[in-house]
């Protein structure tokens, strides 16, 4: 029941943000708002996600972003390209497949000066296990081919018809994981029994 829950969390989230090179939401005033409303700064200057104050906010590259003091919107400013998130905000997980999906700014990591948001734990962790990798194809395809295409047609292209060379399952990315960290099971496979090759 619960992944079934998540599939349809998935695929509502694909259809919510069914076009743009951005991964937005609408609160409020803010039609086009960014990481959910985090302040982008503070994951550098803070080190962990800090909700950005609706009245401290600025737009930038058609999108906006909420700041937590005048001193990080200012910082920003200075240098909005260190600040703003990596694929429009999308999953960097998901990019290192060529998919858009959404980011979830509570799982997030700073890697060569970089700002990644990730969907979930499963994600954040799977790409911190080869993460140069997953960064250098996720570069690939956010350029190449994912940055201007719509959400559901790049979804649609990549894991319906088209899988990356490289593409493996949740599944086969979990059993992978749990030969590693045999204490450590993830959200959407916790409490299933998981049939591992071994």
């Amino acid at each position: 029941m619960k992944m079934k829950r998540n599939c349809a969390a998935a695929l509502a989230t694909v259809l919510i943000t069914a076009c743009g090179s951005m991964n937005v939401i609408s609160d409020g005033a803010d039609a086009r708002l960014m990481l959910k409303g985090h302040d982008p700064v503070a994951f550098f200057t803070a080190g962990k996600p800090v909700r950005g104050d609706p009245a401290i906010k600025a737009e930038h590259a058609g999108v906006t972003y909420r700041f937590a003091s005048d001193a990080n919107r200012t910082a920003f400013f200075v240098d909005p390209a260190k600040y703003a998130p990596q694929y429009g905000g999308f999953c960097a997980h998901g990019m290192a497949y060529a998919v858009k999906f959404g980011g979830d700014p509570r799982w997030w990591r700073i890697a060569n000066g970089r700002l990644f948001i990730y969907g979930d734990q499963e994600g954040h962790d799977f790409a911190g296990e080869r993460l140069a990798f997953h960064i250098e194809r996720g570069d690939h395809y956010w350029s190449s081919e994912a940055k201007d295409a719509s959400v559901w047609r790049q979804y649609v292209k990549r894991v319906w018809f088209d899988k990356v060379p490289h593409y493996r399952r949740g599944v086969d990315l979990e059993c992978e994981w749990l030969r590693k960290y045999p204490d450590r099971p993830h959200g959407m496979f916790e409490g299933r029994e998981l049939k591992c090759p071994q």
